[in-house]
């Protein structure tokens, strides 16, 4: 059973940082690429950033760039986000995400609340 467990939201103040954690099991984490995509109060999902199979290569959505870097560890099947200088609108339950075999997986989700 695929199962993705998010960990490390909270509240923070404004410009403050958060590190997300995504542990993975039931498929092999190594072989496939990662997620995050986040949902605000009252808006669809959107995504945020994308890390490779094995780490290698990247991409943000235009306004998490230069704060938000997605990574990878696969020796402990786990998925991170660091998120720095934090702003209000980045308020929302953030979900990792993998696609197998044309089938999204999600987690349940971490709040991460800015505000002061």
């Amino acid at each position: 059973e695929v199962q993705l467990v998010e960990s490390g939201g909270g509240l923070v103040q404004p410009g403050g940082s958060l590190r997300l954690s995504c542990a993975a099991s039931g498929f092999s984490f190594v072989d496939y690429a990662m997620s995050w995509v986040r949902q605000a109060p009252g808006k669809g999902l959107e995504w945020v950033s994308t890390v490779a199979y094995d780490g290698g290569s990247t991409f943000s959505a235009e306004s998490m760039k230069g704060r938000f870097t997605i990574s990878r560890d696969n020796a402990k099947n786990t998925l991170y986000l660091q998120m720095n200088s934090l702003k209000p609108e980045d308020t929302a339950v953030y979900y990792c995400n993998t696609v197998l075999l044309g089938a999204a997986y999600w987690g349940q989700g971490t709040q991460v609340t800015v505000s002061s």
